[in-house]
C-alpha cells in the first residue's frame, strides 16, 4: 500500500522513426508481448502499466508520438529524456554505434539505454528508472512548493524516450 495514499500519474512518449522497435518495446513492457511481424502503428495509440515503486502507486500511460516540436511546446523542457538504442539483438545490423549514442544522450542530458523488446533485455530497467526520476523530480516540486499534496506539479510531468540517431533507410526501406 502507498504511503499515504499518495499515487502518480506520468506520460511517457516514444519517439523515433518508423520500424525501430517504439511499439515493440511498449508490448513488451506492458503486456509482456512480442510479434515478429510489423504492423504500423497508429499515431494515437497508448498502453497503461501501474507499478509500486517505493511503497508509492505509479501509473504511466505510454503513448506513441510521432512529432517533437508539439510536445516541447507542451511541455517545453519539463521532461526526462532517455536515448534508447533497440534490438540488441541485431548488433550486425547496427547504424549507430554505442559511442556516438552514448556521447549524443550525454550533449542533450539524456540517459542512454540499450534493449531488446525480441529478448526482453533492458526494458524493466528502462522504464524502472523512468518513473523513480519522475517520481523524484515530483516530489522535489511538492517540496519546494510546500504542501507535498500538489497536482499542479503531475499534471504536466512527462517523459519522452527518443531512439537513437535517425536512421538512414537503405532503398527498399525496413518495412518492404
Amino acid at each position: 500500500m502507498a504511503s499515504g495514499g499518495k499515487s502518480y500519474s506520468f506520460k511517457v512518449v516514444l519517439l523515433g522513426e518508423g520500424c525501430v522497435g517504439k511499439t515493440s518495446l511498449v508490448l513488451r513492457y506492458c503486456e509482456n508481448k512480442f510479434n515478429d511481424k510489423h504492423i504500423t502503428t497508429l499515431q494515437a495509440s497508448f498502453l497503461t502499466k501501474k507499478l509500486n515503486i517505493g511503497g508509492k502507486r505509479v501509473n504511466i500511460a505510454i503513448w506513441v508520438k510521432s512529432w517533437v516540436k508539439e510536445l516541447r511546446k507542451m511541455l517545453g523542457n519539463d521532461i526526462s529524456l532517455c536515448i534508447v538504442g533497440n534490438k540488441l539483438d541485431l548488433e550486425k545490423d547496427r547504424h549507430v554505434s554505442v559511442e556516438e549514442a552514448e556521447v549524443y544522450a550525454e550533449s542533450v542530458g539524456a540517459r542512454h539505454f540499450h534493449t531488446s523488446a525480441k529478448l526482453n533485455k533492458g526494458i524493466e530497467e528502462l522504464f524502472l528508472d523512468l518513473c523513480k526520476r519522475m517520481m523524484e523530480t515530483a516530489q522535489a516540486d511538492e517540496k519546494a512548493k510546500g504542501n507535498g499534496n500538489s497536482q499542479s506539479a503531475n499534471t504536466r510531468r512527462g517523459v519522452q524516450i527518443v531512439d537513437d540517431e535517425p536512421q538512414q533507410q537503405s532503398s527498399g526501406g525496413c518495412c518492404s
